[in-house]
């Protein structure tokens, strides 16, 4: 009779407790990051045909393909876990090699208006409408993880959740954030009467 009354009383103390949110939203949380590493690796996986098809342009500069090579290498190479996600220092290394290959490959597109032959070129259009395309789920993707981890951060520091967040060590997760916000928060400036 004892034990019965106790593993009521302790299943009621849990009640609003916010454990079984925070397994929710924890695995909601995993799952959207899976779906930002897989449009990372499927923007990765295009990188290697963009290249092959751009050093076909004989005068192409080579700079610029040895720095999208490179960063795709440095986004490639480091390893992700699901501690990732736990880990801000680890995260934010994460984002910025992917943010370095994301800058990388937009040099490359502008570069890449100076040779008409290459524009031209239907293999390297259709890969270009794919990175596009790549790029826009990437962003999709990004959206709905942050939302999760809004989400859970929100429950790891609301009252009384914020107690069962102690007890069980649910640390709130790091989100995405801008690499140069001090940069894109100064409005550009126009001047039209420069020649």
């Amino acid at each position: 009779m004892k034990r019965w009354f106790l593993a009521l009383m302790t299943a009621l103390s849990l009640t609003g407790c916010g454990y079984n949110d925070f397994q929710r939203l924890d695995e909601q949380t995993k799952s959207a990051w899976s779906e930002v590493l897989n449009q990372y690796q499927r923007r990765a996986d295009l990188v290697p045909n963009i290249v092959a098809t751009v050093k076909g342009e004989a005068n192409f500069e080579q700079e610029t393909l040895t720095k999208v090579v490179e960063a795709r290498a440095k986004a490639t190479s480091i390893q992700v876990t699901p501690e990732t996600l736990n880990d801000p220092a680890a995260f934010n290394k994460f984002q910025a090699a992917q943010g370095e290959l994301g800058s990388a490959l937009s040099r490359l597109m502008v570069v890449v208006e100076r040779y008409p032959n290459l524009k031209a070129n239907q293999g390297f259009s259709d890969l270009r409408v794919q990175l596009e395309g790549t790029e826009n789920r990437v962003t999709v993707a990004r959206n709905r993880y942050i939302q999760a981890v809004q989400e859970y951060n929100v429950l790891a520091r609301s009252f009384p959740s914020n107690l069962t967040a102690m007890v069980f060590s649910y640390a709130p997760k790091p989100s995405f954030s801008v690499q140069n916000e001090a940069a894109i928060s100064t409005p550009p400036v126009v001047d039209f009467n420069k020649k």
